[in-house]
């Protein structure tokens, strides 16, 4: 069975210490709004927290945005 969750970037924090240049990208469910009511009901809460050190991954986030995630059994 795969799963899809919609999250939303709370916060990108870049780091200066080692790896250089990376970032922790921190994103949580994306309950609110009329968009998400129906699937936050099933999920209601939920967080997933990133090191990054490829510096185009960590351009793809953006803060405030909502991003698909997807659960797919690794066979």
């Amino acid at each position: 069975m795969n799963v899809r969750a919609k999250f939303k970037c709370q916060q990108i924090v870049r780091t200066h210490g080692n790896p250089e240049g990376s970032a922790e990208v921190r994103l949580t469910a994306a309950t609110s709004g009329e968009a998400n009511k129906e699937w936050s009901k099933w999920t209601p809460s939920g967080s997933i927290t990133m090191l990054i050190t490829n510096p185009s991954a960590i351009e793809a986030f953006e803060l405030g945005k909502e991003y698909y995630v997807d659960f797919t059994p690794a066979e």
